[in-house]
């Protein structure tokens, strides 16, 4: 993994990451083609004074992201890695799970657990809810995320949209999962560990990671409509995992 500094930086081992699964057909590359888009947007949002600090908003972006480049070298390289990443790592090796699912594997272990840390982090030593208004706006991206998923996925499987029509919930699901998990519960679990010690730290890091499983599971297993469902939608995906990352990624 290269040093990261700079949002720059982020970008170059998210470059990285994509052109290494497209060469090896990894579905890894999913999401790292999402939140590569995801962190342009940030860089953008930074350059144009979107955010209330911009300087503190690149230092987040920074820690946040490394949490997921960390997890994925570490998976990468055998080593150990929190549950929950490990988890959306280990869908890449079945054939059946959708885009949609190793996306939504990816957003629930980095904003779930990783956004509450790097939130907690980067507020250290300072009043936290002075960090709000850029936390909403950075979630403000992150629900972005929504729209871009669905137009990715219409250009994987052309027939997405109706499917969405004739199966709400799905739908529902997504945007519930995006926004209200992802806004309310990463911004209480910074609270929660703003003040922490080390030790209690990584105690409320295992509890939580361990919360962020059980989200998982249901991302793995939704029941078996919505799994039936799927799996049309897998034997439906156009091209191969290489084309669905450049579609992603474009």
């Amino acid at each position: 993994m290269k040093p990261i500094y700079t949002i720059d930086d982020v970008i170059s081992n998210l470059d990285t990451i994509i052109e290494e699964s497209i060469l090896d057909h990894n579905p890894l590359g999913y999401f790292a083609a999402l939140y590569r888009k995801v962190t342009v947007k940030v860089k953008e949002g930074i350059l144009s004074n979107f955010f209330d600090d911009g300087s503190r908003m690149e230092k987040l972006d920074v820690i946040f992201a490394s949490r997921y480049l960390h997890a994925y070298f570490a998976y990468k390289n055998q080593q150990p890695t929190t549950e929950s990443w490990k988890k959306a790592f280990d869908v890449s090796k079945k054939y059946w799970p959708i885009v949609l699912q190793h996306l939504l594997m990816g957003m629930n272990a980095h904003i779930n657990l990783d956004l509450g840390i790097a939130t907690a982090e980067v507020a250290k030593d300072q009043n936290i809810e002075d960090l709000k208004d850029d936390f909403n706006k950075i979630n403000e991206i992150l629900s972005s995320l929504v729209l871009e998923v669905e137009r990715d996925l219409a250009e994987i499987w052309p027939t997405w949209h109706k499917i969405l029509k004739l199966t709400r919930n799905i739908d529902d699901f997504l945007i519930d999962f995006s926004m209200e998990i992802a806004r309310d519960g990463a911004w209480k679990f910074a609270n929660n560990i703003a003040d922490s010690s080390e030790d209690q730290l990584q105690k409320h890091i295992e509890e939580r990671d361990e919360k962020v499983i059980k989200n998982a599971n249901f991302i793995t297993n939704p029941g078996w409509i919505v799994k039936l469902v799927m799996g049309v939608i897998r034997l439906g995906e156009l091209g191969s995992v290489a084309d669905k990352i450049k579609d992603l990624k474009n």
